[in-house]
């Protein structure tokens, strides 16, 4: 099951995004501030759009996850305003895993709580809250 933060920000502009090829959602923004932001940390891929936002993949301790991430946003709205966004996490399991129960995503994995405490500590994020 994925896990998702919930947030809201002014930092990004999506209304300078790259197109979503496959759905009109923004959320490319977040995902290369991300892979920037933490390139000596974590080596996150660059980002790709699906037909609910925009993703990258990453490797943390062993485990592959892919990172999700929309904005509530549509063209017209003011780009400068505070926006909700959606980051999720979800980690990848072998057939092996699902079948014995092992490895679920939780609230309590590492690599969501490293992104929750970014977003937490960030002075330019409010409204941090887990779905």
């Amino acid at each position: 099951m994925n896990k998702a933060i919930h947030f809201k920000t002014s930092m990004f502009d999506v209304s300078t995004e790259k197109e979503n090829p496959i759905n009109p959602v923004f959320g490319l923004s977040l995902l290369e501030w991300l892979r920037a932001e933490l390139k000596n940390e974590v080596d996150i891929t660059v980002p790709d759009a699906e037909d609910w936002g925009w993703y990258s993949e990453l490797e943390w301790d062993g485990a592959k996850y892919l990172i999700g991430s929309a904005a509530f946003y549509e063209k017209g709205d003011d780009p400068n305003q505070e926006l909700e966004w959606v980051f999720q996490v979800h980690r990848y399991r072998t057939l092996k895993e699902k079948i014995l129960g092992r490895n679920k995503m939780s609230e309590s994995n590492a690599c969501f709580q490293y992104f929750k405490k970014i977003f937490e500590n960030h002075s330019d994020i409010t409204g941090v809250e887990i779905a």
